[in-house]
């Protein structure tokens, strides 16, 4: 059994592919998790051909007891979890003034009541080991103007406010379990990253440097999170 996994939550071939790698190389087993059992499979893999401990767990993020069912089965096959990453996102409701306000409610499930259950299952193994929970944000979550405008002409009204919810239960939980030893952490991606569903061609972003900030504030433990545009 490894001392130290992570879990990577919402993966995918950007930002959350990136963190794993960048765990991986620093000798944690990685656990991947999405809905896609045939993509998460090739997807470890890959990471073990490369010299990291991966495997695969399908689960839908938006269901609190299979998230719960979820955390359980890492820890019976890789050991305690030592850091849950946090990387999934649902946009549902789109348009404010059209869509049926019931579609708001997965992007909230997937933005903050999974992120909520993974950290509630999980809580003994961070106490014990002064883990971290660390999470994907996104800059739609601001409370400006112009983000607004731009939500709403991106028709991605659901994915805004699911991540401003996620924005503050993510300072919330590191006010916390700051006294606990865990420490939590957010980045937050102003912009597109390379080869995600974002990218039409013109995003700026390295996932590998979004996976380096994770890792440099769990190493510094300190603040809540920073900025990469």
């Amino acid at each position: 059994m490894s001392q130290r996994t992570i879990v990577v939550c919402g993966h995918g071939p950007g930002i959350s592919d990136a963190v794993a790698r960048r765990f991986g190389k620093e000798g944690y087993a990685v656990a991947l998790v999405a809905r896609s059992a045939e993509r998460l499979k090739r997807a470890a893999e890959a990471l073990s051909k490369d010299g990291v401990t991966a495997r695969a767990f399908a689960a839908d993020l938006s269901k609190p007891d299979a998230v719960r069912a979820m955390i359980r089965d890492v820890r019976a096959q890789l050991g305690p979890v030592t850091v849950v990453h946090w990387n999934a996102y649902g946009g549902g409701l789109r348009d404010l003034l059209a869509d049926p306000v019931e579609g708001l409610a997965s992007a909230i499930d997937v933005g903050v009541t999974g992120l909520l259950a993974a950290t509630q299952e999980a809580l003994a193994d961070l106490e014990a080991q002064k883990g971290a929970v660390l999470v994907t944000g996104g800059g739609l979550c601001f409370y400006d103007a112009g983000v607004d405008a731009m939500a709403v002409q991106w028709g991605a009204a659901g994915l805004a406010i699911a991540k401003a919810a996620q924005h503050k239960a993510t300072g919330l939980l590191h006010a916390a379990l700051k006294p606990r030893g865990v420490y939590v952490g957010e980045v937050v991606v102003g912009g597109a990253v390379k080869g995600t569903a974002f990218d039409q061609g013109q995003a700026t972003i390295e996932a590998a440097s979004i996976a380096d900030a994770f890792w440099e504030l769990h190493q510094a433990r300190g603040e809540l999170g920073r900025v990469i545009r």
